[in-house]
């Protein structure tokens, strides 16, 4: 079909930007959700363009799902969208598959036509449990209720930005294709800072850091990373469920504009032996709690490694040889340090949480540092911040440190916590215990990033 017979929504990105700009400032503001749901759907009602809703919710290890809606059945049907549990890994058994999504109206965004298709918009949305309660397995409900639930007893207001890493690969698809080339081939041979106008590597990040600027994430800065074919791209604070929405929006950006380059965007946090990895540093602003807060993290740093480093190729990046932050205490100028407190930040406690993988999952991730950090007990070991002790080198021992801990009981339940171990369980065991000196296959295969369906059913 001809495209000048199709009457879709495009707008430019100058357009883009300042809709998505209004739309953050009411979510930060708190605008009353009745009164977003009726501006959301009236402008739905309204906008004839428009011909379907891109709704995005997270399963239990964070990979992104989205679900296309018709705009005139969503806009009938909002407050009743069904579908089935039992096809999520991590969600709900078969015989009680029927769960429901509840849109959550001031995440509404505006995407670039040329990225994500003409008359389209995205709404992040939640889980709902048979019984109308928020579902226990989709940490992103988890998340809000808890910030929500701060912010309306103390008046507290949970913030955090992040830095995520990632790798720009030669060919489309190159990690499903891995098991059959061995090896990721970078487009780019630089390092820090360094990547002329025009190249692979400088063309990915500007394009894609355009599409942010436009989806409204106030960006900072932008550059090549320290090993070579990686990138960061920096942007603003925000509360932190819109925080951790950012993160899987990054990503699909990322992706998008990737492949539509013929490239691959890779958020494996060591997907090549020898050279730095990828991190998700965490920063947070803390206005409670202090020192108290970052102690607490300390106190439970093993426990919750899982969380944080969710992959077996996630062990690779806490290597002391490359900058790893796998040391289980705090500075101001050791990078091996779990966390960091930059130099003039003391006071004001805005601190950087670098043990994240960028593979992990960003609601799990925003719930189990800030509960922990809050909530938690404090352990009794002498100077806890400069203490000598390190994170689990291996998924293992990490996964033996989470179901023993009584913490994370605490954090997420015993039948969530169950199920995600089962998870990470299974993709431990279809690798190689000893990680080795080169990326094995099955660390790419079965990593929970780059799922494939028809793999997983054959076991």
């Amino acid at each position: 079909m001809a495209n000048d017979l199709r009457n879709f929504l495009t707008l430019s990105y100058e357009e883009l930007e300042e809709m998505n700009l209004h739309a953050k400032e009411q979510r930060m503001n708190r605008v009353a959700p009745h009164k977003i749901q009726e501006q959301r759907i009236k402008y739905l009602t309204d906008e004839k363009r428009i011909k379907a809703v891109t709704v995005l919710f997270s399963d239990l290890e964070g990979r992104l799902h989205m679900l296309d809606y018709d705009k005139k059945f969503l806009i009938k049907s909002w407050d009743n969208l069904t579908f089935d549990g039992s096809s999520i890994r991590g969600f709900t058994a078969q015989r009680e598959s029927d769960l429901r999504l509840a849109m959550d109206w001031s995440a509404f965004y505006w995407g670039p036509a040329d990225v994500f298709g003409g008359g389209k918009v995205l709404v992040f949305g939640h889980v709902i449990d048979k019984d109308g309660s928020p579902y226990r397995a989709d940490m992103r409900g988890v998340l809000k209720g808890f910030a929500d639930g701060l912010h309306k007893s103390d008046g507290y207001t949970l913030n955090a930005a992040n830095e995520i890493e990632g790798f720009l690969f030669q060919g489309a698809d190159a990690e499903r294709r891995y098991h059959e080339t061995g090896k990721f081939e970078y487009v780019n041979t630089g390092g820090y800072y360094h990547s002329l106008p025009g190249d692979p590597l400088r063309t990915f990040i500007d394009t894609t850091a355009e599409v942010q600027r436009a989806m409204g994430f106030e960006n900072e800065k932008d550059h090549p990373e320290v090993a070579p074919s990686q990138f960061e791209i920096n942007y603003g604070y925000g509360e932190v469920v819109a925080a951790a929405d950012q993160i899987q929006l990054y990503k699909l950006v990322c992706r998008q504009v990737a492949t539509r380059m013929g490239l691959t965007a890779s958020f494996l946090p060591k997907p090549v032996v020898g050279v730095n990895g990828s991190g998700m540093h965490t920063n947070l602003s803390i206005s409670k709690g202090g020192w108290s807060f970052v102690d607490r993290i300390l106190s439970y740093g093993n426990d919750i490694c899982l969380i944080m480093n969710a992959s077996v190729n996630a062990y690779r990046r806490l290597d002391p040889h490359f900058e790893a932050p796998n040391q289980l205490k705090a500075s101001a100028v050791d990078r091996g340090s779990m966390i960091r407190i930059p130099i003039g930040n003391e006071r004001s406690m805005r601190v950087e949480f670098r043990s994240v993988a960028p593979d992990a999952n960003p609601y799990m991730v925003m719930y189990s540092i800030f509960k922990t950090g809050l909530e938690g007990e404090l352990a009794k070991i002498k100077n806890i911040r400069q203490a000598e002790r390190y994170l689990p080198d291996n998924i293992y021992t990490a996964l033996e440190n989470f179901r023993k801990s009584g913490w994370t009981t605490e954090l997420l339940g015993e039948d969530v916590k169950g199920r995600y171990a089962e998870l990470k369980q299974a993709s431990a065991d279809r690798c190689s215990r000893h990680l080795g000196t080169f990326v094995k296959a099955p660390e790419v295969q079965y990593h929970h990033e780059v799922y494939n369906q028809f793999l997983w059913n054959l076991f």
